[in-house]
């Protein structure tokens, strides 16, 4: 099930492609994850889709500067909203098929929820949350459902762009010299599901070694 607020077109090249390589394994569904309403109809058409939910990826999420001074309560609904409060609704709305499955919540979540990210306060905050959030949920939905989160590094440069040595700065912190790719974190994201069946409530950095660096 690929969820999707507005990129209607990107999502459908994504599941036909998905599709070509397994048929029938992907469909699309669309959803304003601020709104609750919305939120919960996920669950049940992945479940009306494919017949159980077996594993749930909070990976939605916002991402930008707010320097203190200039936060308004907007951006704060926001980052917060998609960050924090999404996941949390998600996994409640989801709950019950992942229990008769047996399943797995991974949520996406950040180095810099563990130390902050400057003039990023309020996206640092609700990182920071989550991965509360994370560990509060393997301890709420055990035996019969683990919660784990993949804490990513310089893996994505934003997509409005970000200065080419403010990048190499960030990448030269990492103990192994260079940036990550998606295919690092959906490694591990694969690894939860398949090769972690006695590991819940855990935050796995995937930063190449800037954690150990700070």
């Amino acid at each position: 099930m690929l969820h999707y607020r507005s990129s209607a077109d990107s999502a459908q090249v994504l599941a036909h492609e998905l599709n070509a390589i397994r048929a029938e394994s992907a469909v699309v569904h669309e959803a304003d994850l601020l709104d609750l309403a919305q939120l919960q109809s996920l669950p049940a058409a992945a479940t009306s889709a494919f017949g159980s939910l077996d594993i749930l990826v909070n990976n939605a999420s916002t991402f930008y500067p707010t320097p203190l001074g200039d936060i308004t309560e907007i951006d704060w609904n926001d980052l917060l909203g998609t960050n924090l409060k999404a996941p949390l609704f998600l996994a409640q709305a989801a709950q019950t098929p992942l229990r008769i499955s047996n399943g797995l919540i991974v949520n996406i979540a950040d180095i810099h929820g563990l130390r902050p990210l400057g003039r990023h306060i309020v996206y640092s905050i609700a990182k920071a949350g989550l991965i509360m959030l994370t560990k509060s949920l393997a301890r709420e939905l055990g035996p019969t459902i683990r919660v784990n989160a993949v804490a990513p590094g310089p893996v994505m440069w934003p997509e409005d762009g970000m200065d080419r040595l403010l990048q190499e700065k960030i990448v030269d912190k990492t103990a192994l010299k260079r940036p990550g790719s998606p295919q690092d974190v959906a490694r591990v994201v694969l690894f939860f599901a398949t090769e972690a069946p006695y590991v819940t409530g855990q935050i796995l950095a995937v930063d190449g070694g800037r954690s150990v660096g700070w």
